[in-house]
């Protein structure tokens, strides 16, 4: 017999699964959910957009791409980008979101795909904790379903001793779902996202029923370049996924921007230093990584060799996130070279042989000759000795 289950019909508090209350939030908690993090900013965008949604969605497309980009309101309320980057990249993903097709977001390390995939989730349900992270020992329950093995042992296979996967209550209730790291999860695992994609539907063979994925529910991946040859996605699978490339950022500007903006945003949260203290910094810290990710200097006379490291934005966050804990806690509050210097070493050496030479080659033919950046050559050698 085939069920078509209705919203209601899976009820994860009934069988030990339940889901995190999304309408409250402890004042004291270290990263709140995005939906939490920019209530204000989401209540303000429902209550001025009168443009046609999709089924089940809290904002629509226009509204969406506005929350993620950032502008400003006809009332005169800001809201703050939450992406720095290409618009048409941001309005590609919410239009794939607003069809059937899934969104499977890809690009290298630290190009804000997780980031973005929870902003979005945010946006379009009010929830982006129905989440699935992907690694090497994920089973295929996570994305299909378990069961409490206390009720089936004493009852049987029923709707009772059933726990749902984050994806089948996504499809239950319409939902956004979220994966992380696809590419990363087991071929045979990931194959089990084919049949909730093509025929949106959640066979359930020990009772002989089935969840139907109703309006409102998509889904979207994440996916790392690095990774691929893993466990790389089979063709079906990939059929069902439109893919959305993020870029690195373009300049250094929009660089040092994307990193000002979330050092101030993490930094508010652990009562550490104003970033406006620390900008020229984190613009060394940026130029750093981009020279050596990019094998070249910032003025394209000097070829460079470039380390095993991604060097992304997202490292180059946590280089200065861990440089204003220093000056804080053993400083005197401002940033300084001395503060990121070991930071950055152990950013770009990962490889303790290859790497080293990699560093050292760049240290004295470019950071020592480079105007300005003798106190920040001290540091790095004395972070090296």
């Amino acid at each position: 017999m085939s069920v078509s289950a209705e919203p209601t019909s899976v009820d994860p508090r009934r069988n030990g699964s339940v889901p995190a209350d999304t309408g409250t939030v402890r004042p004291d908690t270290l990263r709140p959910h995005a939906e939490h993090a920019f209530a204000d900013e989401l209540a303000a965008l429902a209550s001025q957009d009168d443009r046609p949604r999709p089924a089940r969605w809290r904002l629509s497309p226009w509204a969406v791409a506005t929350y993620l980009l950032g502008g400003t309101l006809p009332d005169g309320t800001v809201i703050t980008p939450k992406y720095v980057g290409p618009r048409r990249v941001v309005e590609v993903a919410v239009t794939t979101l607003a069809t059937d097709r899934a969104l499977l977001l890809l690009g290298v390390p630290g190009t804000a795909k997780t980031w973005v995939s929870e902003h979005l989730a945010a946006a379009l349900s009010g929830d982006s904790t129905l989440l699935v992270q992907g690694t090497a020992g994920t089973p295929e329950e996570a994305i299909r379903y378990g069961w409490n093995y206390a009720r089936l042992l004493a009852h049987g296979p029923s709707r009772d001793a059933l726990v749902p996967s984050p994806v089948m209550r996504a499809m239950a209730e319409g939902r956004t779902a979220r994966v992380e790291e696809l590419t990363r999860i087991p071929a045979d695992v990931q194959d089990s996202l084919i049949t909730i994609l093509s025929e949106k539907t959640l066979p359930i063979p020990e009772l002989g029923q089935e969840v139907q994925a109703v309006r409102g529910f998509n889904l979207i991946a994440t996916a790392n370049d690095r990774d691929r040859g893993v466990n790389e996605l089979s063709s079906a699978l990939r059929r069902r996924f439109n893919t959305v490339v993020l870029p690195l950022p373009e300049s250094p500007e929009a660089e040092v921007d994307i990193v000002t903006r979330r050092v101030e945003q993490i930094g508010r949260s652990l009562d550490l230093p104003a970033v406006p203290d620390g900008v020229d910094e984190i613009r060394r810290v940026v130029t750093v990584f981009r020279e050596l990710r990019d094998g070249v200097t910032a003025d394209g006379r000097t070829k460079l060799k470039s380390p095993s490291g991604t060097l992304s934005t997202a490292e180059a966050i946590s280089v200065v996130t861990g440089g204003l804990a220093l000056a804080a806690h053993f400083g005197d509050g401002v940033l300084r070279a001395g503060d990121v210097a070991a930071g950055v070493l152990g950013a770009v050496v990962r490889d303790p042989a290859a790497d080293r030479v990699v560093w050292q080659e760049y240290l004295e033919t470019v950071v020592r000759e480079r105007d300005g950046w003798s106190d920040f050559y001290r540091a790095c050698r004395e972070a090296g000795a």
